[in-house]
Formats: C-alpha cells, sequence, structure tokens
C-alpha cells in the first residue's frame, strides 16, 4: 500500500507526538519517525513540518554548539502545540475509529441500492 497521502494527512500529529515525548533536532525527529514505523517519512518533509509548526507557534527552537560538527537546532513543544497535539489525537482516534468499523463490518447494500 502506498502510504505517502496517508502520511502527508499525519506528519503534523507525529511531528508533534514524537518533540512532546522529547526535544528534538531535525535529523534525530527523521530517526525516531522512522524508529517508530514511518519508514517512508521524507527528510524534506520532515524538516518543511518542523519550520512549518515552529512558525504556526506550536513549536520552540533554541540552538545549541556542537563539537562534532555545526550547532543543531533542537525543537521543543509549547503550551499551543501540545494544545494541537490534544485535538488532532482526538480527531485521529474518532476518524481510526469509523474507517476500522466500515471495514470490520461493511454495510449490505439495501434493497433499493440493490435495484438501482
Amino acid at each position: 500500500m502506498d502510504t505517502t497521502q496517508l502520511l502527508k494527512g499525519v506528519l503534523d500529529l507525529a511531528v508533534l507526538a514524537v518533540v512532546a515525548d522529547e526535544d528534538g533536532y531535525g535529523y534525530d525527529v527523521l530517526r525516531r519517525l522512522r524508529a517508530g514505523g514511518l519508514d517512508e517519512v521524507g527528510d524534506a518533509s520532515v524538516y518543511g513540518t518542523l519550520r512549518r509548526l515552529y512558525a504556526a507557534g506550536a513549536l520552540t527552537s533554541y540552538v545549541v554548539p556542537s563539537d562534532e560538527g555545526p550547532h543543531r537546532k533542537y525543537y521543543g513543544i509549547t503550551q499551543a502545540g501540545r494544545d494541537q497535539l490534544e485535538r488532532q489525537t482526538k480527531d485521529w482516534h474518532t476518524f481510526t475509529g469509523t474507517v476500522t468499523a466500515l471495514l470490520d463490518h461493511p454495510h449490505q447494500p439495501t434493497a433499493q441500492g440493490a435495484d438501482s
């Protein structure tokens, strides 16, 4: 199954969930998403999502110097981001519950629908 379109719809939620657990820099967030099972997530998608969520006020950022290379920009979740995560988590559970119910219990066509 090509999950590209599904991933686009839930990447904000997934990034917020990962950063809510622990602040992280771009590649670290990407690595944690992939380790969590989102193998097909692209680098550019994650970096773009981090920038967009930051611009929207859902994330904060700070720079940490590194002895091994360039400084790293870390992202942390704000209260607005936590609120968004909570809302989107509820929406996700409602949506997936509805789709699961449809898949587990397909509706039989009605007599009216059978004649059409």
